[in-house]
């Protein structure tokens, strides 16, 4: 289970927003490693809106650590449930 959560740190996933206008890239776990904005945003969008795209692809990032991180663990326990949730 430990080296589990230590590869899942080695990985990256990327979410994005705005048709990838902003991205936020995440390790495995869920945190949140950076954030890229395309120039073109900063000319187009307003505060509120370019507020709105991180938001949207720092969530993106993170529902798709958490579908890396359900994929390790089904590998780990073969699929059976567990009782308990375990902590990303």
């Amino acid at each position: 289970m430990t080296q589990m959560q230590t590869e899942l740190t080695q990985r990256s996933v990327i979410g994005s927003a705005g048709g990838g206008m902003v991205t936020a890239t995440a390790d495995g776990r869920g945190h949140i490693k950076g954030v890229k904005i395309d120039p073109a945003v900063l000319v187009e969008a307003d505060a509120e809106m370019l507020e709105d795209l991180v938001v949207a692809a720092v969530s993106d990032a993170q529902r798709r650590a958490e579908e890396v991180y359900r994929a390790e663990l089904q590998k780990v326990t073969g699929g059976l449930p567990l009782p308990f949730q375990l902590p990303l």
